[in-house]
């Protein structure tokens, strides 16, 4: 441990036992985020008709109750097929619309990037009141197709902010070498550049993917009828009763999302390693 302690942490000689505090610091902050999290784990096996924590009687009784019922699979099918389908659309658009920000030459090129990050800067209860309007005119409400739209909007920011951060890390020498010996732009960027950041592309696909899933407040505008989305529905039972279900329904997307960033990291280990 002693020895672990005076290794250097850093190129700069900045010792593990220099460091011990920012590690302390680190450990209590995640604790913080990460304990309200957890303990919906064990309330979400309790017996008891209330979140109950800690569960006086273990039992798998919400989750029974959860896959049994035809309402919550047919939001569960909602929000599984709206997620993949903004993952499909925003991941293509948004590497395209973060490639063509970092080749341009453009003298508004940074207003254009800034404009494209507008969804994360407006409030989303604002964004969601604005779909509403625009959907009930162009009689897109409750329907896939507007939750598809609405959500690529705001997962489009974060596949560019991914994106472009790999793209300036990349030598752009190499496509201009596969370009000047007669690949076609578009040839060279698929053979030579999305290789390269393959890893940023994947991690944008699964940040619109969660973002998609885990989003409610536009969803409580837009969605309904017969395209109710899982977080709706969610709300909607937190509000309106105590439903443990949401307790098992939340343990099954903590699960999901932590799973998907798993398999991100691991797929980026094997990109280091090649």
């Amino acid at each position: 441990m002693m020895r672990w302690l005076r290794s250097p942490a850093t190129e700069t000689q900045v010792t593990h036992g220099q460091r011990l505090w920012l590690y302390i610091f680190a450990v209590i902050v995640m604790a913080l985020l990460v304990a309200p999290t957890l303990i919906v784990i064990p309330m979400s096996f309790s017996d008891s008709q209330y979140l109950e924590f800690p569960p006086e009687v273990w039992s798998t009784r919400w989750y029974d109750t959860y896959f049994s019922s035809d309402e919550w699979m047919r939001a569960t099918v909602t929000s599984l097929k709206t997620a993949v389908l903004t993952m499909m659309v925003a991941t293509p658009v948004g590497v395209l619309a973060a490639y063509g920000l970092h080749c341009s030459s453009i003298a508004f090129v940074r207003a254009a990037f800034v404009l494209m990050l507008t969804p994360m800067m407006v409030p989303l209860v604002l964004v969601a009141i604005g779909a509403f309007y625009a959907y009930a005119k162009l009689n897109l409400l409750y329907s896939l197709t507007g939750l598809v739209m609405a959500h690529t909007v705001l997962a489009l920011p974060l596949v560019v902010i991914v994106t472009g951060a790999a793209l300036k890390s990349y030598d752009m020498a190499q496509e201009d070498a596969a370009r000047s010996l007669g690949a076609p732009r578009w040839k060279a960027f698929l053979t030579v550049t999305l290789p390269q950041i393959r890893f940023a592309v994947v991690t944008a696909a699964l940040l619109s993917f969660l973002t998609s899933f885990d989003e409610v407040v536009v969803a409580m505008f837009i969605s309904g009828g017969d395209n109710p989305t899982l977080t709706r529905n969610m709300f909607n039972a937190l509000r309106d009763q105590i439903d443990p279900t949401i307790a098992a329904i939340s343990t099954i997307m903590i699960l999901v999302t932590t799973g998907m960033m798993v398999l991100a990291q691991l797929f980026g280990g094997r990109r280091d390693q090649d």
